[in-house]
């Protein structure tokens, strides 16, 4: 028997079942289409359970309000469009006596730290004082939404804090006030940090002595806090530094002021080195060249012959010296002084005695709180001196050094080291660290400098020393003009280069003295912090010229 004929419609209704597609028509197999089919389900499910997340959280915020919105988040750029009669505290007015008052702060954020969900601790800084903050989740006007914020705040950033004044349970040990905390109420950023830190300012701030205790600590070097120092510059360590600097200037005008002297400023472009030499930096100067100048002393002396009688001035001096030392710059802050004298030039050198003595006095009265916060990170011996400067012939500092046992001769000048061991010394026979030597040797003085008329080969001439270190060099200047002349054509100096400087005394001057001191020596030898760049803002020296 035959088998029947198939019918075409059927075959084809038949194949034509067995085809498969996908979403973009083309044909693909039974098990792909299986697979395409299985993941349309899955995706399907994913999609409503992630609407249903949605929906729940949505529930649980519409449920669940924001108590604190409005009390935190960041502020806008200012740019000046308003003012407001808010009063912002410094945070050093703030004590246990004001608990219960509300403040308004601008502070940075040195540090924050978690505690659970519900409390974030802050250490708040503001120049070199620090204060602790808290805020609390309480479901009434603080949220954990706002704790959160305060969490995420990056170190350094900038904050506007309103919080109430109140005494802590325990003294705050690791702040500057440790009797009362802020309890925050607002908090908002005012400038935020966007950039990795190159280190925190914990670390940066770590007392010197932590580092003997536990060699894993991260120490800061020099460089990289030079290289980095607008962030160095915040630590509370840097402020003191560089508050107790200010005070140095401002005590120099104060007693100067006090007693006749005027404030004078000298050009510093000058057409001539100030002292001869080659350490001088040359400059371009239209279609000649000019120099930075060494001292202000030429300018300082002219104006001594315009009878101002007493000047002084806090500029830069810049020194082209190739010395990569703890102790030297090329460029440094001068407090010069000069003055017209009667009769002898020890006149104007008690004058310079005395005003070191007020220095150190009110460095210590006044300003005992940043000393002891320097202490914190470097410590060091409190800085001794006697009420009444002692003064040593150079040929004493000689005889002393020769009795220790050190080779020196009559007529050198002092090295580095003699200098440092000649201080150590006079610490041990006289109990200061600062003291005075005068009639220095004259070859090793520059050419204005008055010969000593009793002692040939000696100059009426002194250098003070801190710590075994010289800080200030000055004498009685040459006076007249044609003596000046012949003492500069003996230092082999072009007369035509200081012609101006010669002919201010062809018309008459008194006699007179004076001298120069390096700020940042005076600070860094009055603190100890070893390295003339930690009391430098921003140090310049033969390998540095920037930031």
């Amino acid at each position: 028997m035959s088998t029947p004929a198939k019918d075409p419609v059927e075959d084809i209704t038949q194949k034509t079942e067995e085809l498969f597609f996908d979403d973009s028509g083309k044909p693909i197999s039974k098990k792909a289409y299986k697979k395409l089919q299985k993941d349309k389900e899955k995706a399907e499910r994913k999609a409503a359970t992630a609407a249903k997340i949605a929906a729940e959280k949505a529930e649980r915020d519409a449920n669940n309000v924001d108590c604190s919105a409005g009390r935190y988040g960041k502020l806008p750029m200012n740019q000046s469009e308003s003012r407001s009669d808010t009063k912002y505290e410094d945070i050093t007015t703030i004590n246990a006596s004001r608990a219960g008052e509300t403040v308004t702060v601008r502070v940075r954020v040195q540090t924050s730290r978690a505690t659970g969900g519900k409390m974030c601790f802050f250490v708040f800084r503001q120049g070199v004082a620090t204060i602790q903050g808290i805020v609390t989740a309480d479901d009434k006007t603080i949220s954990k939404q706002m704790v959160k914020f305060g969490v995420g705040i990056n170190p350094e950033s900038i904050v506007l804090v309103e919080a109430k004044i109140v005494k802590p349970v325990e003294e705050v040990k690791s702040c500057t006030i440790s009797c009362a905390e802020l309890s925050i109420e607002k908090i908002f950023i005012v400038s935020d940090v966007n950039v990795r830190l190159a280190f925190s300012i914990d670390d940066a701030t770590r007392p010197e002595s932590s580092f003997d205790a536990d060699s894993q600590l991260a120490r800061i070097n020099l460089d990289t806090r030079l290289n980095n120092r607008v962030l160095d510059l915040r630590t509370t360590t840097n402020h003191a530094i560089f508050r107790l600097q200010s005070a140095i200037c401002l005590l120099f005008r104060e007693y100067l002021i006090e007693r006749g002297f005027m404030e004078i400023h000298t050009p510093k472009l000058i057409g001539a080195a100030s002292e001869g030499g080659s350490n001088v930096f040359k400059v371009t100067y239209f279609k000649t060249s000019a120099f930075l100048a060494q001292s202000p002393q030429l300018y300082k002396q002219m104006c001594i012959a315009a009878d101002f009688g007493k000047v002084f001035e806090i500029a830069p001096v810049f020194r082209a010296e190739d010395s990569n030392t703890h102790r030297h710059m090329t460029e440094f802050m001068g407090l010069d002084m000069e003055m017209a004298f009667n009769e002898h030039y020890h006149e104007v050198l008690e004058v310079l005695e005395n005003l070191f003595v007020y220095m150190f006095t009110n460095l210590k009265s006044r300003f005992k709180n940043e000393v002891e916060t320097i202490k914190k990170q470097y410590e060091f011996e409190d800085f001794e001196f006697l009420p009444k400067t002692l003064r040593l012939p150079f040929s004493e500092g000689v005889k002393m050094l020769r009795e220790a046992g050190v080779e020196v001769g009559e007529f050198e000048d002092l090295s580095t080291a003699n200098e440092k061991f000649l201080g150590k010394l006079v610490k041990e026979k006289y109990h200061t660290d600062f003291y005075v030597l005068d009639k220095f040797p004259l070859a090793v003085r520059p050419f204005y400098t008055m010969p000593d008329p009793k002692n040939p080969g000696y100059s009426n001439s002194y250098d003070f020393f801190m710590r075994g270190e010289e800080i200030l060099s000055g004498a009685q200047r040459i006076h007249d003009a044609e003596y000046l002349t012949e003492r500069a054509k003996e230092h082999q100096i072009d007369i035509s280069t200081i012609q101006p400087y010669i002919d201010a005394f062809k018309i008459g001057a008194p006699p007179h003295a004076g001298g120069g001191i390096g700020l940042e020596r005076v600070v860094m030898l009055y603190l100890g912090l070893g390295n003339i760049r930690r009391s430098s803002l921003f140090p310049r020296d033969p390998k540095r010229l920037e930031p």
